[in-house]
């Protein structure tokens, strides 16, 4: 069999992040996550990105980046409007002590997370419907990339458990934004930088007690 290209590509990125946690099986996870988004992106529109060298280092790179990232006493997450599954699988796949719920409402897209899931093993589930119509609340809510970004921000507010974390994917110039939308509620941490980028953070803030 020959050699996986975008699956070495991946082990140089991780190895450049210095992330040693990941064991082999989850090495694998992210290596099958990565052929299936390849398929399905030759036929479906999963992400506008679609050279796998721009997927591993944008999405692969900062998803996972982001997993290590977040808060180690958090059990359920909630990756609002979660599109291919960015960060939502990764999370998973790096935190499997998660339980993860993704939220996808296009049809399409849904399927493929469903795909990801049966073909990864991880401990995750598809709600095939627009995240607020969910009504549980959650340790910790992602977003990244989302349509309506400053309407979606608003809707996971409520989705926050008390105590719990709001966690985005954006630039910094956007932050200042974001915190006036997510309230006085939530106490914003410094934002971390991104992998491989100047602009883009992980922005957290926590839920004060309700």
């Amino acid at each position: 069999m020959e050699p996986d290209p975008s699956a070495d590509r991946l082990n140089e990125l991780l190895k450049y992040l210095d992330i040693e946690i990941l064991q082999t099986a989850q090495y694998k996870q992210l290596k099958d996550y990565l052929s299936l988004i390849l398929r399905w992106n030759a036929r479906t529109n999963l992400t506008s990105v679609r050279d796998p060298e721009a997927i591993l280092s944008r999405h692969f790179v900062e998803s996972i980046a982001c997993a290590y990232s977040l808060p180690p006493n958090i059990t359920t997450l909630l990756d609002f409007g979660s599109g291919a599954g960015f960060p939502g699988i990764p999370i998973s796949i790096c935190r499997p002590e998660l339980t993860v719920t993704l939220a996808e409402s296009q049809g399409k897209k849904a399927a493929f997370l469903q795909e990801a899931v049966r073909v990864t093993g991880i401990k995750a589930k598809v709600h095939s419907a627009r995240a607020e119509t969910l009504t549980t609340q959650f340790d910790c809510v992602t977003l990244r990339a989302v349509d309506h970004m400053n309407h979606a921000v608003r809707e996971a507010t409520r989705l926050v458990a008390s105590r719990g974390w709001l966690a985005l994917m954006i630039t910094q110039a956007d932050l200042p934004v974001f915190e006036a939308t997510a309230g006085p509620a939530f106490l914003w941490s410094k934002p971390l930088l991104l992998p491989g980028s100047d602009t883009r953070i992980l922005a957290l803030a926590r839920k004060s007690e309700v």
